[in-house]
């Protein structure tokens, strides 16, 4: 019953954390409405390997592998 309420627990807060961090962004336009940011694009001209892939800007098997191994270290066994 402990484990489960812990994970529940750490659950909740990792949700609570993605939805801070997604509305972050938003919330520190509405200081300077009227100001564009301009950002580039980084060269990816070489980066044609599989570890490089990035459909959606974030490279799928890096993330596959960094989140493999976070419930190992945020819960206790």
């Amino acid at each position: 019953m402990k484990k489960t309420f812990v994970r529940v627990v750490t659950g909740a807060a990792l949700a609570g954390l993605v939805v801070l961090g997604s509305a972050a962004p938003a919330l520190a336009a509405q200081d300077a409405p009227n100001e564009v940011v301009v950002v580039d694009e980084p060269d990816t001209s070489d980066l044609h390997n599989i570890w490089t892939f990035a459909p959606l800007g974030v490279p799928v098997l890096g993330l596959v592998q960094s989140l493999n191994g976070v419930p190992g270290r945020l819960l206790p066994s």
